[in-house]
């Protein structure tokens, strides 16, 4: 049971590692001069970064996503704390229902942000704001590491539910 519990905690601390980085790290859409995100568009042969700001054409959208993968790292960091609080107060056969519901949130939060950024690239990438052209790149790793980030969540709520405490 110790190890069972010990693989569950690497998961969900990879969980939260794997969202932190893909919001924050500057590589959802990478060409071979530049680099963007939710938050700035960065131009490696100069190295000068603009902030995305209400002046770009789809900054509505580029809103949403960044308010979802906020909500989707507090929630998964929230879950966390609701486990190790649970795994201590709940009685032995009592299952991580709430633990598994705030991570399953936290899935949910991922997944709208990644599939906003996946329907809207291209009209956020077309916005004659940028100062070089960014039409021509491809998703960068911090989106894939975001969709991995859905399926661990995703796998992680789900361990949670069938969890029982055992002693």
């Amino acid at each position: 049971m110790l190890i069972l519990l010990a693989f569950i905690i690497v998961f969900h601390i990879t969980s939260a590692a794997l969202l932190f980085i893909s919001t924050i790290d500057n590589a959802w859409w990478v060409g071979d001069n530049f680099s963007t995100d939710v938050w700035r568009m960065c131009a490696t042969n100069t190295s000068t970064c603009t902030a995305i700001t209400d002046q770009f054409r789809e900054y509505q959208s580029v809103q949403a996503v960044q308010a979802t993968m906020i909500l989707s790292t507090i929630f998964c960091c929230v879950a966390f704390l609701v486990f190790i609080l649970q795994l201590f107060r709940l009685k032995q056969g009592e299952r991580f229902v709430l633990t598994s519901i705030i991570q399953l949130l936290s899935c949910l939060c991922v997944m709208i942000a990644a599939s906003i950024y996946t329907d809207r690239h291209e009209e956020l990438h077309k916005s004659h704001e940028y100062s070089i052209e960014v039409s021509k790149g491809r998703y960068g790793y911090s989106f894939v590491l975001a969709w991995i980030a859905f399926a661990f969540t995703l796998i992680s709520g789900v361990m949670y539910l069938v969890l029982r405490k055992r002693k």
